[in-house]
């Protein structure tokens, strides 16, 4: 009798290895399925704002589209030209993609 209680006991030891690599593996799967990829889209963001140039036409978080005229490297900021004579200034960090369907504005 005590023989079969060593051996449940011992297996239940085994079931508390086999529950730790089941989470372990639960967080691999979240980390290449979810985390990873949202890492990656973050730091293409990042590269797109560092290479903004003047007269490259962008949107911003608010959905404004726009022409860059000038850029502060001092303030991280960005003055866009939304309609002729009309320009706004926004931080460079709210700028997120490229835009393309912007109308032709003056230089």
């Amino acid at each position: 009798m005590q023989q079969l209680l060593i051996l449940l006991q011992a297996a239940q030891g085994d079931g508390g290895m086999g529950m730790i690599l089941m989470l372990v593996a639960m967080f691999a799967i979240m980390y290449f399925f979810m985390i990873r990829p949202q890492q990656k889209k973050q730091k293409e963001i990042q590269k797109f704002r560092n290479s903004i140039e003047r007269g490259q036409e962008v949107i911003t978080a608010g959905g404004v589209y726009g022409v860059v005229r000038e850029i502060d490297d001092v303030k991280n900021a960005l003055l866009i030209e939304v309609a002729n004579g009309v320009r706004i200034r926004v931080d460079r960090n709210s700028v997120f993609a490229a835009g393309t369907s912007t109308e032709n504005y003056a230089k």
